[in-house]
């Protein structure tokens, strides 16, 4: 199969290779899928230059990415939830670091895929499962419900979008951290947008003089802004700074989540969930994808179609 693919750590996409692997073995209880299209996370440059090594095991070489959206061509022994024609979308993080979803083909473990929604096209579905579900967990692990008022850090972002969109699902106010470029792109989404910078616990202090119940740091170093404006009894979230649990708050991990998903897709096919998507790259660009999220400027989704 034709992939990218890595066979040594680097700090820039120096190692990245394009060419022909294996085909992936399909086990018990997974399913090959034929991908097409994979969402590109800023953990997977940070897999590349070894952030994770320390972790999780890494088995040269690596094809690198998590997302996957496709349609199901093969299953291993007793697989009865899929079949081969199924259009499918997964979050395919494995026990070790190794055979990703940027190539013509990857196998994944049925708990973690759900059908496509019918909604979302390809790339949508492909930059669907990791940023989703990491914003469903973060959301999960705050109860959000209605009444809440939530603060997003990173609102533009992968997760941000959608986070916006899970925490306006559930009836809370959405307050939301942008650079004025992209202030339309959250109000549109239902939040309401707010420049990030100095002054930011002052200009959300003005919008909700009583504070906010629940704060969603999506971007890391927003425990002092978080602080400031957390009501007395609100519950706050980092996916990027772990230091928050000495203040209360929880660093979350996203897990792969087959229900979970399905979860999003019927919240996408009943008009309450959409996933932007900035720009969609073939296999030989994958450098220039990481290049983009690196920059940390992205309006929604970055997505790799092979």
């Amino acid at each position: 199969m034709r992939a990218v693919y890595y066979e040594s750590f680097a700090d820039d996409n120096s190692t990245l290779r394009v060419g022909e692997l294996p085909d992936p073995k399909v086990g018990p209880g997974q399913v090959l899928i034929e991908v097409r299209a994979a969402g590109v996370n800023p953990v997977d440059w940070k897999v590349l230059a070894g952030g994770l090594d320390p972790m999780i095991d890494t088995v040269f070489p690596v094809v690198p990415g998590w997302d996957v959206a496709g349609v199901v061509v093969d299953r291993g022994p007793d697989t009865p939830e899929f079949a081969p024609g199924d259009e499918v979308m997964a979050y395919a993080r494995k026990e070790a670091i190794s055979a990703g979803t940027f190539a013509q083909y990857v196998a994944v473990s049925a708990p973690a895929v759900a059908a496509r929604p019918a909604t979302l096209d390809w790339p949508q579905a492909g930059g669907l499962p990791l940023a989703g579900l990491t914003a469903k967990r973060c959301l999960d692990r705050t109860d959000v419900h209605a009444g809440d008022v939530v603060l997003v850090h990173g609102a533009a972002g992968g997760v941000g979008t959608l986070a916006v969109q899970l925490a306006a699902a559930r009836g809370a106010r959405v307050l939301g951290t942008a650079s004025a470029a992209s202030h339309d792109a959250v109000r549109a989404l239902g939040a309401t947008p707010i420049e990030y910078g100095d002054g930011l616990a002052e200009r959300v202090r003005d919008l909700t003089p009583d504070g906010v119940t629940v704060v969603l740091d999506l971007v890391g170093g927003q425990l002092p802004t978080t602080t400031a404006v957390l009501a007395e009894g609100g519950r706050h979230v980092s996916i990027a700074d772990p230091t928050v649990e000495g203040h209360g708050g929880a660093w979350v991990w996203v897990r792969p989540d087959g229900p979970g998903l399905a979860e999003l897709a019927q919240l996408a096919d009943a008009g309450r969930l959409t996933v932007p998507v900035q720009a969609s790259y073939p296999l030989t660009e994958v450098g220039a994808a990481f290049d983009a999220s690196r920059g940390g400027h992205t309006h929604g989704k970055l997505v790799i179609v092979p």
